[in-house]
């Protein structure tokens, strides 16, 4: 089972690995670690879809085709699910790869947990469609939801989808001064934070990372940014400003490059006044999430995250 530990720092918190989850972890980096940074360019986006499809199918979850705000993608619908309310979710891929088809059973698992259905769209990608596509894409979906009627909407993303998610949250904020609608809540999964690559844990965490290398990243960010500079808040939302945005949860692994990349935006998210946390789970590596049915640690993730947005969706209102 594993065990939490608060950090001194009021928005960290860590949990410890298990003994079931450190014995498969080993197994699993025996398998995935000869292989690691080979996934490159748009010839890896069939083996990336394959793995993420491989994901344990969640249980009373439905999945539909359709397209919002002109951007097709799939619903995933838990039964009983309340009306009104809606998670975006946005899939990782580094920009480059990725279907809402191949993440549609992770994002099914959210959605059973929060009681609400979950769109995932199709966003363009790199290098056919270079920055600010991707942006475009997921404001007109976000937009489209709001046009639907959906009263609360909460963003999650992953990885490059955790990266477009704290930067949607930007740009609502935004909107919100003429009048738009803010979402009630973020959770970002090992978000792309820093296009730059400057985070520390590029070379703390470049042994214990099982999946990228530096030199990977850096060529399908420069796939994505086109010669865009990539400290352009628009591109990575480390350098944007944070105040006024509404709660966000970071969940991220010990043995991840990206692992600064969470811990940096949170800490800025937390000085600038939001209700921001990061938890770090020791001994895992980048979308850990997608080991539900296998690890503890990601049927415990899940179970928190569904928690935290259904209560950010359908507050408890007290006598």
């Amino acid at each position: 089972m594993n065990t939490t530990v608060q950090e001194n720092r009021t928005w960290s918190t860590t949990h410890r690995i298990s003994e079931e989850d450190e014995a498969a972890m080993t197994a699993m980096r025996a398998i995935v670690e000869p292989n690691k940074g080979r996934l490159q360019g748009t010839a890896a986006r069939g083996p990336f879809d394959s793995i993420m499809s491989r994901v344990v199918a969640p249980v009373g979850v439905t999945f539909a085709p359709d397209a919002v705000g002109g951007v097709s993608g799939w619903w995933c619908r838990p039964e009983d699910a309340r009306t009104g309310q809606a998670i975006l979710h946005l899939h990782g891929g580094w920009f480059n790869w990725g279907t809402a088809q191949a993440f549609r059973n992770l994002v099914g698992h959210i959605a059973a947990r929060t009681g609400v259905e979950a769109f995932v769209p199709d966003y363009r990608l790199a290098p056919e469609h270079p920055f600010p596509a991707a942006i475009e894409d997921v404001r007109a979906c976000y937009l489209g939801l709001i046009e639907r009627g959906f009263s609360k909407v909460a963003i999650t993303g992953d990885s490059a989808g955790g990266n477009l998610a704290l930067g949607l949250l930007h740009f609502a904020a935004a909107q919100r001064a003429s009048g738009g609608a803010l979402p009630v809540a973020a959770v970002a999964l090992s978000p792309v934070t820093d296009l730059a690559l400057t985070g520390a844990s590029w070379e703390t965490r470049a042994a214990a990372d099982p999946y990228f290398l530096r030199s990977q990243a850096a060529e399908l960010v420069r796939s994505y940014l086109g010669g865009h500079d990539p400290a352009d808040p628009l591109a990575s939302p480390l350098y944007g400003k944070l105040a006024g945005l509404p709660p966000i949860r970071v969940y991220v692994g010990d043995d991840e490059v990206l692992l600064d990349d969470s811990l940096r935006y949170v800490e800025r998210a937390v000085a600038a006044g939001v209700n921001a946390r990061v938890d770090v789970w020791e001994g895992m590596p980048h979308g850990f999430l997608s080991g539900i049915g296998m690890l503890a640690a990601s049927k415990q993730a899940l179970d928190e995250i569904g928690g935290f947005l259904a209560g950010r969706l359908n507050p408890v209102k007290l006598d």
